[in-house]
């Protein structure tokens, strides 16, 4: 026993030492945000703030137009969450609970595109849109992400075994079409499932920067990511402005962590992940 608790106590210990690591580096960027950018540049670097300021976070709302950028994030990252989510659904529904030639293929084909990493595909992709001439458009942006393959492996997971097929048999007894089916038993059952893909895929879309970074050419259309590069000018940067900026970015990220960080775990087990 004796044994065991000792490991217990090296295990945590090295936990806490390693949440250290990561967590100071986003403690000096947060204290930063209350810095001058010439104390921010000081060498040797201070950690705490010798005179705290709040200027940085006027400056970037008053000449950085701080508050547009982040509606368009928003706008942005909701858009392309919610079809997401319901094609993923729909997908994963049909590939749960139909049987039809070629089943396994697709689903091959679709695990394959999450092997396959995102730099590869982002010159053929910039081509499509731009032969579409959708370049410098929300569209741009949006229908690339009209389906995740995350998702539509998620949801299909799921619904093998969270959806019973005797409720799904009796509703077609019962006259309901294929379409009723899906929106009034399917989603339903898949509410926790739903919230945890929600969360996965608002997130990654909220931090998306280098497909928006190529296809958007108007400031006013940028979302927040992207619009923090204009902190770097050709000789100088604003680090005191992109501190605080980046502060505001990262604001919805933990809020969402903090409130829903259980959803995290039940998306992978529910899905299966291992």
């Amino acid at each position: 026993m004796k044994i065991e608790k000792i490991s217990s106590y090296v295990l945590k210990g090295f936990l806490i030492l390693g949440g250290l690591i990561m967590f100071l580096p986003f403690l000096w960027l947060m204290l930063s945000t209350f810095k001058t950018s010439k104390e921010i540049t000081s060498v040797p670097t201070t950690f705490f703030p010798h005179l705290w300021t709040i200027e940085n976070y006027f400056d970037i709302f008053e000449s950085f137009n701080i508050a547009r950028y982040f509606m368009n994030s928003i706008f942005l990252a909701t858009v392309k969450t919610a079809i997401g989510i319901y094609t993923s659904l729909l997908c994963g529904y049909v590939l749960a609970k139909f049987d039809f030639k070629g089943k396994k293929l697709v689903f091959s084909i679709i695990l394959f595109t999450m092997m396959v990493p995102y730099l590869i595909m982002v010159i053929p992709l910039y081509q499509m849109i731009n032969t579409a001439n959708l370049i410098d458009s929300y569209w741009a942006i949006i229908l690339p992400t009209l389906y995740s393959s995350f998702g539509i492996f998620m949801m299909r997971q799921y619904m093998i075994s969270g959806i019973p097929n005797e409720l799904i048999d009796a509703a077609r007894i019962d006259g309901a079409r294929e379409f009723t089916i899906f929106h009034k038993i399917a989603v339903p059952l898949s509410v926790n499932m739903i919230s945890a893909l929600a969360i996965f895929l608002f997130l990654w879309n909220w931090e998306d920067f280098l497909w928006p970074y190529l296809v958007l050419n108007t400031k006013d259309k940028m979302p927040l990511a992207v619009a923090l590069n204009m902190f770097s000018g050709q000789n100088t940067v604003n680090y005191g402005g992109l501190f605080a900026a980046t502060a505001v970015t990262i604001l919805p990220v933990l809020i969402i962590y903090l409130f829903f960080q259980k959803r995290f775990v039940e998306g992978v087990s529910m899905s299966g992940i291992k």
